[in-house]
């Protein structure tokens, strides 16, 4: 793709769709934060955001399926009745035939009123493009809302980056309505837009490029656990980006500049920097990262604070701190 190619993409003026990623925080005790977890689902949706749970930043690779079905029930009561919100349909590691995996999940999650996100399977590696839509189709039929995802291998070995055949089969399929692409690489997501524009124009490519939180202004939305970081901060750029402010530059690169920090090697150990962050800023009552996670350094909240500054927020938590390190 060309550079003069990728400059005309831009959509300045775009109302944009976000989509937070939602941390599950821990006490300092150790158990699940529910009361905090559920505040920070409420403010992020005061903020203009819809939560998403039972995603990676939410652990669920390490959560039980009671868990998973309590992380539902206590979504369901922050947000109201009628309050949408995105979940993931998780399966690595079930047995049992794909679809009927898949769709009962998806049937715990439908019955809280939200909107099921796939997450890949690597059982599914390695197949052609025609059997992954097959399963897709079969997964997804008779659902009013469903959304696909494609996560590269750098956050979860069951990730996969789909090829472009892939990727317009799963298109086509019309109850699955969009699709979060997490490949770091703006040039593969540049060419997913550009798909969507040919094949499908009103689906939605959720970008989850933490390190490339821009993608908005090329016409893409997002889903992000960046976003769980400081939603309202969120929320106000999109409004500065739909408005044409020049403010918005100046927000979106303080942003980012969290996101490297947060995103940088291991990337899955963003979400004890999440948890750092949040704690940080008064939002959750610990540092915690669940116990199977990989934990950032104990000079972290240092520089998470500095990334608090830069967004003008303040750094003194209500909550008794708590040592950052637990390698």
């Amino acid at each position: 793709m060309r550079m003069e190619e990728i400059i005309r993409r831009k959509k300045p003026g775009r109302k944009v769709e976000g989509i937070a990623a939602a941390l599950l925080p821990f006490e300092t005790d150790g158990r699940v934060a529910v009361e905090s977890f559920q505040n920070h689902l409420r403010a992020t949706q005061r903020a203009g955001l819809m939560n998403a749970v039972n995603m990676d930043t939410g652990y669920v690779n390490f959560l039980s399926e009671s868990e998973k079905l309590e992380v539902l029930g206590w979504t369901r009561e922050a947000l109201g009745a009628s309050a949408q919100f995105v979940a993931g349909a998780y399966i690595e590691g079930q047995e049992g035939e794909i679809v009927s995996l898949y769709r009962k999940q998806m049937d715990a999650i439908v019955a809280q009123g939200g909107i099921p996100i796939l997450f890949q399977t690597k059982r599914l590696h390695g197949k052609t493009s025609a059997e992954k839509a097959s399963v897709y189709r079969e997964v997804s039929r008779g659902y009013s809302h469903v959304l696909a995802f494609e996560l590269g291998e750098m956050f979860a070995p069951n990730g996969e980056i789909f090829d472009e055949e892939t990727v317009r089969r799963l298109m086509e399929i019309p109850e699955i309505k969009g699709m979060k692409h997490s490949s770091l690489d703006r040039l593969t997501e540049l060419r997913r837009l550009e798909l969507r524009d040919s094949v499908r124009p009103e689906f939605r490519i959720y970008t989850g490029n933490d390190l490339g939180i821009d993608m908005i202004e090329y016409g893409s939305d997002y889903l992000l656990g960046l976003a769980t970081f400081a939603p309202e901060k969120f929320a106000e750029r999109d409004r500065l980006w739909e408005a044409g402010d020049p403010a918005y530059y100046a927000l979106s690169d303080a942003l980012q500049y969290l996101g490297n920090v947060a995103f940088r090697e291991p990337v899955p150990a963003y979400k004890h920097s999440a948890a750092a962050f949040l704690h940080l800023t008064g939002r959750i009552p610990s540092d915690r990262a669940h116990p199977k996670n990989t934990k950032r350094p104990a000079w972290e909240a240092g520089i998470l604070a500095d990334c608090a500054r830069r967004l003008g927020l303040a750094t003194t938590p209500p909550f008794q701190s708590s040592t950052t390190a637990r390698s």
